[in-house]
């Protein structure tokens, strides 16, 4: 199991924001999609933004998106991973 025990928020808004765009992290990584060195950059730039609460707010609202919020740290890459 991938996790991040150092920043639980980071991983848990991460994932979120993957799982939005239709993306699951974990199998990206176990399937090749992307490394897990990859992955902990995005959780360690999700954990240095300023916008958790934001974020908070959004997923809550959302289910599912073709895009991130402009100020999502991590937007041009998950989006990527989502094409």
């Amino acid at each position: 199991m991938i996790g991040y025990v150092e920043a639980p928020k980071a991983w848990g808004l991460t994932r979120g924001m993957g799982r939005v765009l239709g993306v699951d992290l974990v199998d990206a990584v176990v399937e090749g999609w992307m490394r897990r060195a990859e992955l902990a950059v995005l959780v360690d730039r999700c954990q240095a933004c300023g916008r958790a609460d934001a974020c908070t707010g959004w997923l809550a609202r959302t289910l599912a998106a073709e895009a991130l919020p402009p100020y999502c740290a991590n937007k041009a890459a998950l989006e990527a991973l989502a094409q």
